[in-house]
């Protein structure tokens, strides 16, 4: 019996064991596929609030996409942090990835009137989100050492109030609930960012970015990457398909391509350096990226269906041309963080001024608003720009600064 009893707690211990201790964040791991699940779980909140943004081409539209994409990607970077620092391979992991995973369903069910009708019920998900999220990082807080205890109990609290304040906009008026998520988005990343640079000691990091976290990252922007493909393929289907309307469609195709080889060509899948400061810019700087590239998707739609029109409508090539000068301008923003930066000067600074004058490019070609045609194969020219650059310098023998 003696054994028995042995046995079976050796078996609920490996299956459900205590939150990592935090400052043991393991450095080398493999990404599973339980996260890579939570992962897809969360683009498709991503994939409602673009298809939303794409009937909504409105300023009124903008601000309830980015309020709305704040805080699903908020809290998918919670979670992922979470599982970084704390999580293990076992019978918790899955069950806490479950329940956020449920939880996100029911937010997704709710996006496309998140603005009207179903706004109430969206903060109410929202904030049992939070919610679980606070008890998941209070639970992992409580073996904290010394010099942690502090900064974990400023962030589980900051959690909480956040829990609290989203059940508070279930109160308001649709007109001013969507405005109140954006303060509380803008609210929250503020106190995460003050939280990691001013109370982590230099000798116990609160992150430490790995590669897997490096990989999460990249593999979530790929994810959404694939909302501009959808964009295109949503618009292509929703009408007869002529050589303009192809031609158009694909031209999009590569738009989205363009942000992918920029963002992975220099910046993406690269470990930043191991400052606190630094690392707190390389996870806040994937918020507007992501962003972009989400919205990019969205007007892709409108793109297609305007194909045959003289002009691209102006709130169409705003987002293309914004969303693609945001693109260029947050890679550089990564770039930045990474040790090539500072290795590499000659390299990084050129690019990153290339970059830029890119980017300013793109909202002048926006501005312009040409035929939908012209506008796509615009954005491919300016796009291509960094990145021929990069390969200029390669083939004129200097192939040690381009990134690997």
């Amino acid at each position: 019996m003696t054994a028995s009893r042995e046995g079976w707690a050796r078996l609920r211990s490996s299956l459900w064991q205590p939150p990592r201790r935090h400052g043991e964040q393991p450095r080398e791991r493999t990404v599973g596929p339980l996260e890579l699940f939570y992962d897809l779980a969360v683009v498709v909140l991503v994939a409602q609030a673009a298809h939303r943004l794409s009937g909504h081409l409105t300023w009124a539209g903008l601000g309830q996409f980015a309020a709305v994409f704040a805080l699903v990607w908020i809290a998918w970077v919670n979670g992922s942090l979470h599982h970084e620092l704390h999580g293990h391979e076992d019978a918790r992991a899955r069950s806490t990835f479950l329940l956020q995973i449920l939880v996100l369903a029911a937010m997704g069910a709710f996006i496309p009137q998140a603005g009207r009708a179903r706004g109430a019920a969206f903060a109410l998900a929202s904030a049992v989100l939070f919610a679980v999220l606070t008890v998941l990082w209070l639970l992992a807080a409580r073996g904290d050492r010394p010099e942690y205890r502090r900064p974990s109990r400023l962030f589980v609290a900051g959690t909480a109030a956040c829990a609290a304040l989203l059940a508070g906009t279930a109160l308001l008026p649709a007109s001013t609930r969507v405005l109140a998520w954006g303060v509380l988005d803008v609210a929250y990343l503020a106190g995460f960012a003050t939280i990691l640079v001013t109370a982590d000691p230099a000798d116990a990091p609160g992150v430490v970015i790995t590669e897997a976290l490096t990989e999460r990252f990249g593999a979530f922007i790929i994810i959404v990457l694939g909302e501009t493909l959808t964009g295109v393929v949503a618009g292509l289907s929703s009408r007869p398909v002529g050589g303009l309307t192809l031609a158009v469609g694909l031209a999009a195709v590569v738009v989205g391509f363009g942000a992918w080889w920029t963002y992975f060509d220099f910046a993406g899948q690269r470990q930043p350096r191991t400052e606190q400061a630094v690392s707190v810019q390389w996870i806040l700087g994937h918020l507007p990226l992501t962003a972009a590239v989400a919205a990019m998707g969205a007007a892709m739609v409108s793109l297609v269906d305007h194909a045959h029109d003289g002009r691209t409508p102006a709130a169409t090539a705003w987002l293309l041309g914004g969303g693609a000068g945001v693109v260029l301008a947050a890679t550089m923003l990564l770039a930045a963080t990474l040790p090539d930066w500072d290795r590499d000067r000659g390299l990084y600074r050129p690019l990153a001024g290339t970059c830029i004058g890119s980017a300013v490019a793109c909202l002048g070609l926006a501005a312009a608003r040409p035929a939908p045609l012209l506008l796509a194969l615009g954005l491919v020219l300016l796009l291509s720009i960094p990145w021929g650059y990069a390969v200029v310098r390669r083939l004129t023998g200097r192939p040690a600064d381009l990134p690997e």
